[in-house]
């Protein structure tokens, strides 16, 4: 009972076997390592709308905060809701340190109403060697996440998933944060 209820409220690796805590129909969601982005793309055979909820500087929350170790208190925080059809299927934020999206990097971060992924993903990037740090979560009605998303969507229910990673763009991070909604499944099973 106290694994459970631990990974109910902490960030957990993927790699460290907490995975098949999940549900099994969410495990392969939590933990691929490609582009969120194409592979539901790849899934329902269609391209994803965005829809951008929020793109402005902020204070972080504070589990961001440690996540970056206190060293960054305001960043670019921008919430969006890829949907097909207008069905919300993942709800992402990504937190983008100032540091990050100055230089080379500011004209590839200005993305509108393409997702994030497109920029990380793209062909013509330079990938990392260094593999990306991914966790995953199980949030609940108490997690201050799902707090923050239920503002944005309303409909959201309880209990959810969710994966965090942090990406390098040009060798500065990105944490990425992306909520699994049970649309997803549900879409993707009848295309």
């Amino acid at each position: 009972m106290t694994r459970h209820r631990r990974l109910s409220s902490l960030w957990n690796r993927v790699d460290s076997g907490e995975i098949h805590r999940a549900p099994r129909k969410w495990q392969t969601w939590l933990s691929d390592t490609g582009s969120l982005t194409q592979k539901i793309e790849q899934a329902i055979g269609q391209k994803l709308e965005v829809q951008v909820l929020r793109d402005c500087r902020q204070n972080l929350n504070s589990d961001e905060s440690r996540y970056f170790h206190l060293q960054t208190k305001r960043c670019r925080i921008r919430e969006v809701l890829l949907c097909s059809n207008g069905i919300p299927l993942v709800m992402a934020r990504s937190v983008i340190p100032t540091l990050s999206s100055s230089g080379s990097n500011q004209d590839i971060l200005r993305l509108g109403s393409r997702p994030l992924g497109a920029v990380l993903f793209s062909k013509t990037r330079k990938r990392s060697k260094q593999k990306a740090l991914r966790k995953i979560i199980r949030i609940n009605k108490r997690n201050n996440l799902w707090r923050q998303c239920r503002q944005k969507y309303e409909q959201l229910p309880a209990p959810l998933w969710a994966r965090r990673t942090l990406y390098k763009l040009k060798g500065r991070p990105l944490l990425v944060c992306e909520i699994f909604l049970p649309a997803l499944l549900q879409y993707a099973a009848n295309h």
